[in-house]
Formats: C-alpha cells, sequence, structure tokens
C-alpha cells in the first residue's frame, strides 16, 4: 500500500539557507534560477517557515508568483515557542505565513521543533488542535511535525497525537547512532506508528559536506570519484518510507551538484555502509558540538550573543587548530555578541535542538578565543 508522499521526488529544497546579497538581503533572482533547475528536474517539494528570515517573502517571489500552484508542494512551520506570548499570538503565524507566500494552502504544515520545554508550549496553546482545523477547513493539505529530542519523546508524541501524518527527523551518518540525536532511533519509532518521514539536516548544517581532513581521507580512500555532499545524500536517500529529503542549498552550484546526485541515486552498498561508519567516528574524534546554525539559540538569547558562529569557532578549533577557530571567532564577533557577554540565563539550552550545552560552552569559547 501507498504511504503519504511515496510519490513526491526525494530530493526537496530546503529554504533556510538561501544565497545572500552583500547587504544580507537574500538573492531573490538566484533562488529564482535555482528554483526553474529543481522544477526542471522533475523535483517539487519546498520547505519554509516563518523562522528562516526572509525565507517565505523569497519563494512567493521565486516559486508562487511564477509557477501554476498544482505543480510543487510547499511546506511551512510554525514555532510559537520562539516568540508567542499566548494561543492567539501562536496562531496567527499561520496568517502571516499565508500571506507572505501567497500561497494559497500548504500542502505541509508543521509543529516546528518539538522536544524539552518546547513541546509544552504546543501543548499549552492546543496547537495540535489548531492544526488540526486547518485542515479540516482547506487550508492545510497534510499536517505533522518536526522533531529534536530523543526516541522516547517521539514516541510519546505520536503516542499523544495519532492524528499527525508524517514527521521531519534529522537523519544523516554522523547523527544516525549518536546518543543526543539518536536518528537511527527515531526513525525505528517512525516506522513503528507508520508516519512517513521528511528528512532534514542530510550534511549536518555543511559540516558534512566540507568535513575535515581525516574525514575527508576515508572518504576519498573509497571512491575518489564521490564527492562528500553525495555520500551525506546517499545515505539520507536510503531511509524507508521517504517523502523527500530537504537540502538546504545556498548556491546555483550546489543546486547543480545535489540534483546530479538525486538523478544517479544507487543504494549504498555494504562497503559504502561501512567507510561511512569510520568516517563518523573520526568526525566524532575532532568535533567540538553538534551545532547546524539553526540559530534558535541566537532568537531567544537576551544578548544578542553570537551562539552560532561561535560553536562553529570551536568546532572549526577542532578540525583545524585553535588558530583558525580564534581567527573565526574574531570575525564574527567583530561588531560584539562575544561569549564573555553570557548572562547564563540558560534560554539558549531550552530552544537547543541539539541539546549542546551551550553556556559551558561559552565559557570554554571565552578562554580560547577573547
Amino acid at each position: 500500500m501507498a504511504y503519504l508522499g511515496e510519490s513526491i521526488p526525494k530530493l526537496g529544497f530546503g529554504l533556510m539557507r538561501l544565497p545572500k546579497l552583500d547587504d544580507g538581503a537574500i538573492d531573490v533572482e538566484q533562488v529564482k534560477q535555482m528554483v526553474d533547475l529543481f522544477l526542471e528536474a522533475g523535483c517539487t517539494y519546498f520547505d519554509t517557515a516563518r523562522a528562516y528570515d526572509g525565507s517565505e517573502a523569497a519563494i512567493r517571489q521565486a516559486l508562487v508568483e511564477r509557477y501554476p500552484r498544482e505543480s510543487y508542494q510547499l511546506a511551512t512551520k510554525n514555532a510559537a515557542w520562539i516568540k508567542a506570548k499566548d494561543a492567539a499570538e501562536a496562531r496567527a503565524d499561520f496568517d502571516i505565513s499565508l500571506e507572505q507566500t501567497g500561497a494559497g494552502y500548504f500542502d505541509f504544515y508543521l509543529i516546528h521543533n518539538t522536544g524539552g520545554p518546547r513541546t509544552a508550549v504546543f501543548d499549552k496553546f492546543e496547537m495540535w488542535d489548531f492544526v488540526k482545523q486547518l485542515k479540516a477547513d482547506g487550508k492545510v493539505r497534510h499536517i505533522g511535525f518536526s522533531h529534536h529530542d530523543n526516541a522516547e519523546k517521539l514516541d510519546e508524541i505520536m503516542t499523544a497525537h495519532p492524528e499527525m501524518e508524517f514527521v521531519q527527523l534529522q537523519v544523516n551518518y554522523a547523527d544516525w547512532d549518536n546518543a543526543n540525536t539518536q536518528s537511527r532511533k527515531c526513525v525505528e519509532v517512525a516506522q513503528k506508528h507508520g508516519l512517513p518521514i521528511v528528512i532534514m539536516e542530510p550534511v549536518r548544517g555543511g559540516a558534512l559536506a566540507t568535513p575535515p581532513e581525516p574525514v575527508a581521507e576515508v572518504l576519498r580512500a573509497a571512491n575518489a570519484n564521490r564527492s562528500f555532499p553525495d555520500w551525506a545524500l546517499r545515505f539520507a536517500f536510503g531511509t524507508p518510507n521517504l517523502i523527500t529529503v530537504l537540502s538546504g542549498m545556498s548556491s546555483i552550484q550546489q543546486m547543480q551538484e545535489n540534483l546530479e546526485t538525486w538523478r544517479t541515486y544507487e543504494p549504498l552498498t555494504n562497503a559504502e555502509l561501512a567507510t561511512l561508519r569510520l568516517a563518523k567516528e573520526k568526525l566524532d574524534e575532532l568535533l567540538d558540538n553538534p551545532c547546524t546554525n539553526c540559530q534558535y539559540c541566537m532568537k531567544s538569547c537576551p544578548m544578542d550573543i553570537r551562539i552560532a558562529p561561535i560553536m562553529e569557532a570551536l568546532n572549526r578549533a577542532g578540525m583545524y587548530g585553535t588558530a583558525n577557530g580564534k581567527n573565526w571567532f574574531g570575525f564574527q564577533t567583530a561588531a560584539g555578541g562575544k561569549a564573555s557577554e553570557c548572562i547564563q540565563c540558560f534560554q539558549c539550552e531550552a530552544a537547543c535542538p541539539q541539546h549542546i550545552e551551550i553556556v559551558g560552552k561559552l565559557q570554554r569559547a571565552a578562554e580560547l578565543f577573547e
């Protein structure tokens, strides 16, 4: 029996990391070219969110105003835990998203980033009932949620909300058996409940696209002709009951390369899977933290600390040496937001999908780089 999304092409366009102009605005003209390439290749699934600054408005210009509505699927999300003060404000996000995208309706609508105290916010504002009503009213075709917590919590949510039709999970070869992310276990829980999966972070925020040399050596030794993103995407494509894999593409070149991976996809062999396990071991030895640069921590920080770039500085120090990390730190915090400005309110840790002990990391970054 077919499952929801089985017929959707397995490469999706994640709109979180769109190309930017020198002034920081989204490069809509480049996004238009990327959208054209994506649709011409037969791919159809686009994923945005209000939390992705400017993304919904950009996709209106690049996609919605240029193509027939029935020619693609558009997903967006509700992240009530970021700023909503009450249920009315949380629910108003839907109308804002609808206006910003001009889409008329959403094919997939997600309660975004369940886990920890964030799930309690959705419960408090009765967002589960709200999205059910959106579907009943024809404003949304399919309802689901994205999850950034362990498999046990995922099982609890799926049991409490059997009306959910799909789940979005972080799946990549680096996180497959990670004790915090628990990609494999979460996929198994989704299978148990019969929910199809949308995959996010297949290249772990870009970290698997430009891996450090010890990891790169392992992959090159196995196949010198295969690109690093190709390894990561092919791993994700092999997930059962898959709706699509969201690649957060930031350039025309990335789009072209990812489309080629999708066109020529073949399942990884047992030997190739063994190669990725070895690559993961090498990566684990080097990374300081599993930050994916989602920046939810920064949206929650009352001191406007540059948390995500600081986590990247720590990782760069681990992978390429302290001097490299310090240079990155200096560049990213030149205008303020240094690690030493932390007041230890822990709001960042409550927002972090990766469960990073951010406050302690900031203290370490201050010691290393300031």
